[in-house]
C-alpha cells in the first residue's frame, strides 16, 4: 500500500496538505508492529534546543516513515502545554520530566500522563546578572590563567544573598515551572551552598515555594528569562538553552554553572502522552517512539557531526528561533561562561549516548525525592510508593518494543541500548553530584534523609 506524505510546514504550523507518495514502510514491517490507529497528530513544544528530537524526526522524515502526519506547534509556556495535552488539543508534547509525574500524582492539575521516551540529558545552566557576578567573583578560586575554577558552587553566592537579606531586600531568582528540572537543579545548587531555597506547603494552600527561603524563586517562561534579568526583576535564573548563551551574547549576564556540573548526565525533558492516548493508539505510540529514537541517534552520531545541521534547523522561527551562533554556542560541544571564557563541554547536550532515551524508573524517583524534599509532597511516603508511581508514568515497556523493532530491522544496533533482557529500570547508584551525595533510586527515603537542608522522614510543615 502507499502512504500519504505531508508537505513541509511553513512558519508555526504544518499544513495538512497531502500528496500521494511511494511506500515508505514495507507491508511485513507494518504488519509486525501494526499500522498506526491515528495518523494525523499535533505535538507541542517550548522554544528550547532540547526539543530537537521532535524537529529532527519531522525534518528528516522519520515521522513520515511511520505513516504519521505531524503538526508541530510552539506553546506559550509549560502550563499552556500541559493543559493542551490534557484537553486533547495536543496528542503529545516535549515536557518537563516532572510534569507527567506531578500530574499523575495530582500536584496541580490531575491527569494520568506517561512517557515512553526520555528526550535528553543535561542542557541547562544557572545564569546571574553582571552585578551579582561581580559580587561573586572575589569568592571564587582562580586558575593559573586567571579564569574561575569550575564548577562554581553556591558557596560563592551565599555572602551576596546574606547581604541582600541583611538589607531587607528579597533575592529573586527565576525558574521555568514549579515541577521543572530547573527548579530542582537551582534548589539543589543553592542548598548545597547553604542557601535555603524555600519550602512548599500545598496542604496549607501555599504553593509559592517561599517558606523559610533565603532566596525567592519564581516562574518565568524560558524565552523571557534574559529580558526579565535585564530589567532587574530577577538576579539570576536556571533555564535551558539557548537562553543562558543569549545572556552572554547580549552582555547582560554570566552563566556560572551547568546542570552537567550539578548532576552529571542528569535526565532532562521527556516526550509526554496521556495514558488514554497510549492505550487507545498503541501502534501509533510505538511508531512515534521509533521516530524519536531515530532522531536522537542522528543528533549524536559520529561524535555530534550532525549538530551544525541541527542548529540550522532549530534556528528557524517555527522552532527555537534564536540566532544560529547563540544555539551553536552550547549545542556543538562548547559552552561559554563569562564572555570569552568558552570551554569544551562535549556532553552539554546528549540526545542518545549514555542510554539518554531510555525512560528509567530511577530518573522519575529522583524527581519525586526533590518534590518531597521541598514539600510539594507534604507527607512521608514509603519506598514502594515512589516505585509504584514511577512505574505508572515511565514506560520502558513501550520503549523496548520500539527500540527492538529498529534493531530487528537493522536500523539500530543492540549495543547502543540497554540489555532489555536484564534491565531493571534502575540506574547504578549515581555519584557525580556537586555535593558528592550518592543517589540510589532503590532507596529514596534514605536519599531524602541524607540532605542537610530539606524535609526529612516524618517532617511536615
Amino acid at each position: 500500500m502507499s502512504w500519504i506524505k505531508p508537505v513541509k510546514f511553513v512558519a508555526k504550523k504544518l499544513a495538512l496538505s497531502i500528496a500521494i507518495s511511494a511506500t515508505v514502510i514495507s507491508y511485513s514491517q507494518a504488519e509486525k508492529i501494526g499500522y498506526p490507529e491515528k495518523e494525523e497528530l499535533k505535538f507541542g513544544f517550548i522554544k528550547l534546543t532540547d526539543m530537537a528530537p521532535i524537529a529532527i524526526a519531522y525534518e528528516n522524515g522519520y515521522f513520515e516513515d511511520e505513516g504519521l502526519y505531524v503538526t508541530i506547534e510552539a506553546q506559550a509556556n509549560w502550563k499552556v502545554l500541559l493543559n493542551g495535552l490534557i484537553d486533547g488539543s495536543l496528542d503529545g508534547a516535549h515536557m518537563l520530566a516532572g510534569q507527567p509525574i506531578a500530574a499523575t500524582m495530582g500536584f496541580g492539575t490531575k491527569a494520568h500522563i506517561i512517557t515512553p521516551f526520555s528526550m535528553d540529558l543535561n542542557g541547562n545552566a544557572i545564569t546571574v546578572s553582571n552585578e551579582i557576578w561581580e559580587k561573586m567573583k572575589p569568592n571564587i578560586p582562580k586558575q593559573a590563567d586567571g579564569k574561575p575554577v569550575h564548577p562554581i558552587k553556591a558557596d560563592a553566592l551565599k555572602p551576596v544573598v546574606e547581604s541582600y537579606k541583611a538589607e531587607g531586600k528579597p533575592f529573586n531568582l527565576g525558574m521555568v515551572f514549579p515541577v521543572s528540572t530547573h527548579n530542582y537543579e537551582l534548589r539543589y545548587w543553592l542548598a548545597a551552598g547553604g542557601i535555603h531555597p524555600g519550602f512548599y506547603a500545598p496542604h496549607k494552600g501555599d504553593t509559592s515555594g517561599h517558606i523559610d527561603g533565603d532566596a525567592i524563586l519564581s516562574v518565568t517562561p524560558p524565552p523571557q528569562m534574559p529580558s526579565t534579568l535585564e530589567a532587574g526583576t530577577i538576579y539570576g535564573y536556571c533555564v535551558g538553552e539557548p537562553w543562558n548563551q543569549q545572556a552572554v551574547f547580549k552582555g547582560i549576564g554570566v552563566p556560572v554553572v551547568t546542570d552537567y556540573e550539578i548532576w552529571k548526565n542528569n535526565p532532562e525533558k521527556v516526550f509526554g502522552l496521556t495514558a488514554e492516548f497510549a492505550e487507545k493508539y498503541p501502534n501509533t505510540t510505538i511508531r512515534l517512539t521509533r521516530a524519536l529514537i531515530r532522531a536522537a541517534m542522528w543528533l549524536d552520531e559520529n561524535d555530534n557531526a550532525n549538530r551544525p545541521a541541527a542548529v540550522k534547523i532549530l534556528s528557524q522561527s517555527n522552532y527555537v528561533g534564536a540566532d544560529y551562533e547563540v544555539i551553536a554556542n552550547s549545542m556543538t560541544g562548547t559552552f561559554e561562561y563569562e564572555k570569552g571564557d568558552k570551554r569544551d563541554v562535549p556532553d552539554f547536550n546528549v540526545f542518545f549516548r549514555h542510554n539518554a532515551t531510555y525512560p528509567y524508573y530511577s530518573d522519575a524517583i529522583w524527581y519525586l525525592t526533590q518534590m518531597r524534599r521541598w514539600g510539594q509532597i507534604s507527607e512521608q511516603k514509603s519506598d514502594e510508593w515512589y516505585k509504584d508511581l514511577a512505574k505508572k508514568v515511565y514506560r520502558p515497556d513501550i520503549y523496548k518494543v520500539a527500540a527492538q523493532s529498529l534493531i530487528d530491522e537493522k536500523m539500530a544496533d543492540a549495543k547502543d541500548f540497554p540489555d532489555f533482557d536484564t534491565e531493571t529500570g534502575y540506574r547504578a547508584p549515581q555519584q557525580h553530584f556537586i555535593d558528592d551525595l550518592v543517589y540510589d533510586g532503590n532507596t529514596p527515603n534514605a536519599y531524602i534523609d541524607a540532605f542537610e537542608i530539606g524535609l526529612k522522614k516524618s517532617d511536615k510543615l
